[in-house]
């Protein structure tokens, strides 16, 4: 099994350029090599129409830039003032609300019944079991995984199968702690089974609900089905060298104190921008420049993409002050659950080889939040060998994408209409196979995303848990947890009382309101800068005379070149810190 990325993409899905600035430059403008192309360019660049002509889309373009962007400071706002409702393009209905429970967690059941004008219970099979789609929880509101209609939840419902929604609210309810997030999501299950008897239903998780369903499937009273898991991570530790730095954040922060101390100056509450700036800063390249820079290239197209993406990664949840330091002691820290230590104080053993359910683990190499070696390394530190993994009558089957990026797993559609029909399709075959592990590959001759059997096959090649081979220095990421572990008894004992005691609600919302998550997105609303009023109008002006040049025109191939080149020194930038942090980590904890 191979260890290292073949090819990367953001977190979109889109493949990065070249890495090497002068190449792409090179290439931009290999067209030139032609005299005749050369002369022709030429004419054009320095024919005063044609330069004038070009300014002018320019100009337009830059106007219709900044719209959009106050256009997605108003959409915050407004989602904001809603109170920042899922984003699932499907109408549904709220079967129960955990804030409600004898344990209260801010989490929802949510029962998929329209999709457009067409109801659920039309697409529904009888013969089909029941899908639960868990969205994360990592700073995120919910909705990422029914978005859009070419979704997991749209596949799902195209497939015949009934869904079940797992949704979650802006504030966590008062102290809610992991153990409670648990019997609240038990209690979703159940429900479920009961509505579909004799039917196991099928939980999707995606991300850090990936963690959430195998927790949630041992402790359920009722067996469930096939569990799903997409970009989820159940090994912190693993990574490539120079390639997965977030793993690395725990160590060269001290710990999980700096998370203690954000929930204290939150009155209680961890911020989830926090989280968010930290996705972006991991790869700065995609989420600072090259979101932008194609926006404007491209305005006239991207806007409507661009908005829909943003409503959902702009609407950042809370998480308690509890919750989040045991998320990160417990796990990202810890790694208890890979080395089965892990304890949420309800004196139930979480031991994942008791869990008996099918499991289906679909990762990327292009993933640079949950790599494959994070997705799925647990397996080798769980079962050891084939033989035990047999032994306990597990089957886990794997399937890996070799460019898609961690988004690109929920949102990309053609990975719903590929993948994610596949697995569907699968499920039966993969609870029929003798125990054991398994790589699934999907063979798809019409490379169509929009495939139907016979058009497609699905062969499960079987493989060895002893051939997963995954970077994983433990003793320093061991010292790593008995130094947090010290940190956060110093910064509780001593240091914490005191900032509980000085923060307010107060405080703590203007905390919030000037994180420079939210600063740089909601001032750009007419609401805070008047003058925006002014690019309003602008935009509506431009929209009615737009005068746009060919996507040839030389000057449009000198801005592609140049946001190429920008994109790949901010890529060498990022690879040098990269690369710094993780020699400093080598030194300060010995690997």
């Amino acid at each position: 099994m191979p260890v290292t990325s073949p090819a990367q993409r953001d977190e979109s899905g889109s493949m990065p350029p070249a890495p090497l600035a002068l190449p792409a430059l090179a290439s931009a403008r290999s067209d030139m090599r032609d005299p005749a192309s050369a002369r022709h360019a030429a004419g054009m660049l320095f024919d005063p129409t044609g330069l004038w002509a070009y300014t002018i889309d320019a100009w337009q373009r830059s106007v219709l830039f900044w719209d959009v962007l106050r256009k997605r400071a108003n959409v915050m706002l407004e989602h904001e003032e809603a109170g920042m409702p899922p984003v699932l393009t499907f109408q549904y209905e709220m079967l129960f609300d955990a804030r409600r429970f004898e344990r209260p967690a801010n989490y929802a059941l949510l029962r998929i019944t329209t999709a457009g004008t067409e109801h659920a219970d039309v697409c529904v099979d009888e013969a089909k079991p029941p899908v639960i789609v868990m969205d994360p929880r990592a700073g995120h509101g919910p909705g990422i995984g029914g978005f859009k209609r070419d979704s997991e939840i749209g596949i799902a419902l195209h497939e015949g199968f009934p869904v079940y929604f797992v949704s979650f609210f802006p504030a966590p309810s008062p102290h809610q702690r992991l153990v409670d997030v648990l019997h609240a999501l038990q209690r979703f299950v159940d429900e479920v089974v009961e509505r579909h008897p004799g039917k196991t239903p099928v939980l999707y998780g995606n991300c850090q609900a990936g963690w959430a369903a195998m927790l949630v499937a041992i402790h359920c009273r009722a067996p469930v089905g096939p569990i799903v898991l997409n970009g989820s991570p159940l090994s912190y530790w693993a990574g490539e060298s120079g390639a997965n730095p977030m793993r690395l954040a725990g160590g060269l922060l001290g710990g999980s104190w700096l998370t203690h101390f954000v929930g204290d100056l939150g009155d209680g509450r961890f911020d989830g921008a926090w989280l968010i700036q930290n996705f972006e800063t991991l790869k700065p390249e995609a989420a600072i420049w090259d979101k932008y820079a194609n926006l404007y290239l491209d305005v006239d197209r991207e806007e409507e993409r661009f908005l829909e993406f943003e409503r959902w990664w702009n609407a950042w949840y809370s998480f308690s002050r509890e919750e989040m330091v045991e998320i990160v002691d417990h796990l990202f820290i810890g790694n208890e659950l890979e080395q089965g230590t892990l304890d949420l104080g309800d004196e139930v053993t979480i031991d994942l080889r008791s869990l008996k359910s099918p499991l289906v683990v679909f990762a990327s190499y292009g993933d640079n939040i949950t790599p494959p070696h994070q997705a799925l390394a647990w397996l080798k530190a769980v079962y050891k060998t084939t033989n035990a993994l047999k032994e306990a009558g597990q089957r886990i089957v794997y399937l890996t994408d070799p460019r898609i990026g961690h988004l690109g797993i929920f949102v990309s559609a053609s990975v719903a209409r590929l993948e994610h029909r596949a697995i569907l399709d699968s499920l039966d075959e993969v609870a029929s196979l003798a125990p054991g592990l398994y790589e699934m590959k999907i063979s798809n001759p019409t490379n169509d995303p929009d495939f139907r059997k016979p058009q497609y096959s699905v062969a499960f090649e079987e493989r060895r848990v002893e051939d997963l081979a995954f970077n994983n220095p433990r003793k320093a990421f061991e010292r790593v947890r008995q130094l947090s572990q010290a940190n956060e008894t110093l910064y509780g004992n001593f240091v914490s009382p005191w900032v509980q005691a000085m923060a307010t609600p107060w405080s703590a919302e203007a905390l919030r309101w000037l994180h420079p998550m939210r600063t740089s997105r909601y001032l750009l609303s007419e609401k805070f800068s008047p003058w925006m009023h002014v690019i309003a109008r602008l935009a509506n002006a431009v929209r009615t005379a737009r005068m746009s040049v060919s996507p040839d025109h030389p000057a449009r191939a000198a801005e592609r070149a140049f946001s190429e080149q920008m994109e790949a020194a901010i890529e060498i930038a990022r690879e040098a810190r990269d690369s710094a942090e993780e020699q400093l980590f080598r030194r300060l904890y010995s690997y």
